[in-house]
């Protein structure tokens, strides 16, 4: 994102009223906005344009919000931040679990909405502008973390991880050892205008457990310390 563009953000919704909203709050904030109404359309104008950020309803005709956010996830490591209904719990889990960044629970306020995107992009930035933390690698366990070079190996293999999986990845390998509560890992990965709760949160933890863990179901390395937060030991 150029310093002298302002900040591209694709809103995909199929609820023209809402759409229209979202947009015109978007833009009332500085952003420049492109809509899709359906998942091929998102697709399309995502492919054809460079976006800064990704504003995902889930229920789409055509091809479904969860389906969207896969293949952009298997594609870019733009921000995700995806709008589920009140009682879509398990939509907002396969979300996340497919890549997304964040989420937002319908009905929502647009100041939420557009403080979600800004903290996303903020930190999208910083991670584009800020200078490697170290020179060498960082290595915990079966862990090998690249700073530089934004890259993360497993037992040797190169492994892929979205934007948030490799934050929190690094916070982890950085502090091994330590207990980071869940209060501290929010902040540190999401900023502290963050308005959600912890499941964002754990169901990041549970993906990386999927890609560094042997066995994720019985975790050696990425530790839960109950009704505190996690432990990342060798």
């Amino acid at each position: 994102m150029s310093l002298s563009d302002p900040p591209r953000v694709l809103v995909v919704e199929d609820e023209a009223a809402l759409a229209e909203s979202i947009s015109y709050n978007m833009r009332r904030e500085g952003f420049a906005v492109t809509t899709a109404n359906d998942g091929h359309q998102a697709l399309e104008l995502f492919r054809a344009d460079r976006q800064d950020i990704v504003v995902l309803d889930l229920m789409l005709p055509n091809l479904s919000g969860l389906d969207v956010c896969r293949i952009i996830r298997a594609e870019s490591r733009v921000p995700i931040v995806i709008l589920t209904a009140k009682d879509a719990e398990a939509d907002k889990v396969a979300g996340l679990e497919l890549g997304a960044d964040d989420y937002v629970t319908k009905p929502f306020s647009m100041r939420e909405l557009v403080s979600r995107v800004r903290a996303h992009l903020r930190r999208a930035g910083m991670a584009d502008a800020a200078p490697a933390p170290q020179a060498g690698r960082l290595t915990a366990g079966p862990v090998e973390v690249d700073p530089e070079r934004h890259e993360a190996f497993v037992r040797g293999e190169l492994v892929q991880f979205t934007p948030k999986e490799f934050e929190l990845l690094e916070t982890f390998i950085a502090r091994q050892g330590r207990l980071l509560t869940r209060h501290f890992l929010i902040q540190e990965i999401w900023g502290h205008d963050y308005f959600g709760d912890t499941k964002t949160l754990d169901v990041h933890v549970k993906r990386l457990r999927q890609k560094v863990e042997e066995d994720p179901r019985e975790p050696r390395h990425i530790l839960t310390v109950r009704g505190l937060g996690y432990r990342f030991v060798e």
